[in-house]
């Protein structure tokens, strides 16, 4: 190592410090999702839906067949800035925690985000775990003044459902 890199340092302290390197972070674009005007608004779940079909099911790690987590991300007004994959799971579970749901919405200053995850099994009724985990995210949003404003699980259509989702705001679930 130059021992001209970090003057004022005695020589053993030069040497201990080359074992921990910090680097230095940008936060970088993956791809632009053009969408039309009347979807930038994101304020309903039917709009969240709608951007899931039209952005997430296309991006590159999307898997239909596991359960797969998106955190749709919005400015002051409700708009749309963009999306984060969170966590890709397994047929029936999902692991999340509010470093990684969190974590895109306080890099780009989101005022807000929506969630959203896929139930594989068509059947887009929100599990005990499911409805534990809003909870919790809704109460980490609260810590650092990020509003979760919904929670959307969606599965596919179905004759005897009217919807094929379920939004866990709707249904009563979002309080602390």
């Amino acid at each position: 190592m130059n021992q001209n890199l970090l003057p004022g340092l005695p020589p053993e302290r030069r040497k201990a410090s080359s074992v921990f390197n910090p680097k230095e972070f940008k936060v970088q674009c993956l791809r632009e999702c053009p969408t039309p005007v009347e979807m930038q608004l994101c304020d309903t779940p039917d709009k969240a839906v709608a951007y899931w079909r039209s952005h997430v099911v296309n991006h590159p790690y999307f898997n239909p067949d596991v359960e797969t987590m998106v955190v749709i991300l919005v400015n002051t007004r409700r708009r749309i800035i963009g999306h984060h994959l969170v966590a890709t799971g397994t047929l029936d579970t999902l692991l999340v925690h509010p470093r990684e749901v969190f974590r895109a919405a306080v890099i780009i200053a989101s005022a807000a985000l929506i969630l959203a995850h896929s139930h594989p099994s068509g059947d887009p009724t929100p599990s005990e775990a499911d409805i534990k985990v809003t909870r919790d995210l809704i109460r980490a949003g609260q810590l650092i003044k990020i509003e979760v404003l919904d929670h959307v699980v969606i599965g596919e259509a179905s004759p005897e459902r009217v919807r094929d989702y379920v939004s866990l705001r709707e249904a009563g679930y979002f309080y602390t």
